[in-house]
């Protein structure tokens, strides 16, 4: 299984996720058979607001599910319709998330929960 974990910055499991998924500087795809995490920097991070573009943002790179603090509508909807789950990330490095993840303590973020914008504090337990 692939996930994939926005951050600002690679620490590897030391990782802060990132409060909202568009902003994000980079990527981190944690593949759980492989124990290995590769990173991918976000091209699509300064677009305007309700203008990101998941697929273009993740290099269109095949995953399993997105954890992250919050995420907008447009984001969502097409993380949704391509299959990825989307959860809330309640803790605030990598591993507190995977291991909520494995444990099945994630809530998957639905579209009554998503971010009113870039920086608006939306999610919980994430990074700057």
């Amino acid at each position: 299984m692939k996930i994939c974990f926005p951050v600002n910055e690679n620490k590897g499991f030391g990782s802060l996720v990132h409060g909202h998924f568009g902003s994000a500087r980079r990527f981190l795809i944690y593949d759980t058979e492989a124990n290995a995490f590769e990173e991918y920097h976000n091209p699509d991070r300064r677009h305007l607001h309700g203008a990101c573009q998941p697929f273009r943002a993740l290099g269109g790179r095949k995953m399993d599910a997105v954890i992250v603090g919050g995420i907008g509508s447009g984001a969502l909807s097409g993380l949704n319709r391509s299959g990825l789950r989307v959860y809330r990330a309640e803790g605030t490095t990598v591993a507190q998330n995977l291991a909520s993840f494995r444990e099945g303590a994630l809530r998957e973020i639905t579209i009554e929960e998503i971010c009113a914008g870039h920086g608006h504090g939306c999610g919980q337990g994430h990074g700057p």
